[in-house]
């Protein structure tokens, strides 16, 4: 690799690239967050085509060891990719979440016993693609770095977080309730 790419204009520069982030804070509109907040409010959960698109998937705090890591150990000029090793297809996921909160907090939506009664398939984007990969093993081998968490135990974290934290995202919907109307 040539000076100048390694070091351009003399500054040590480090780039990484992750796989799909999900956790506590992510805005409304992302898959996670929106079935989690559709299914608490009893709206349909729609599931872009036939919900096949797989995604990787990583928990944020693990994002930031990884951001920390690579910072304080990279070496300059490399590049870091940052997966979670969870591939999953989107409706997996959406089921997923509609099982834990069929356990943790049951519907209270009338005519609603299970949330996954919820999923409605919607035409997919144009474009959409079908598959999200990232190759994670050069971070592994050159810094150890791996995620702490599996999809399971971060996507029961999330769960709790937005059944925890309703003030937050409550605001965020209202304001998008007054966009939709006006």
């Amino acid at each position: 690799m040539c000076q100048l790419m390694k070091f351009t204009f003399n500054l040590p520069t480090l780039i990484t690239n992750c796989s799909n982030n999900y956790g506590p804070f992510q805005f409304p509109e992302k898959l996670i967050p929106l079935t989690i907040l559709n299914a608490l409010e009893g709206k349909p959960i729609p599931v872009y085509g036939n919900g096949k698109q797989v995604r990787d998937w990583l928990y944020v705090d693990d994002h930031v060891r990884a951001l920390l890591l690579v910072a304080l150990s990279g070496v300059p000029g490399e590049t870091y990719n940052i997966g979670g090793h969870n591939a999953l297809k989107n409706i997996d996921v959406i089921k997923t979440i509609c099982q834990i909160l069929d356990k943790v907090q049951s519907s209270k939506i009338e005519g609603i016993t299970k949330y996954e009664n919820l999923i409605t398939f919607v035409d997919d984007r144009p474009g959409h693609d079908l598959k999200y990969a990232i190759d994670a093993s050069k971070i592994l081998k050159t810094l150890g770095w791996s995620p702490d968490e599996n999809f399971n135990t971060g996507i029961l974290k999330t769960v709790e977080w937005y059944l925890n934290n309703k003030e937050w995202w409550g605001k965020l919907q209202d304001v998008r309730n007054k966009e939709t109307v006006n």
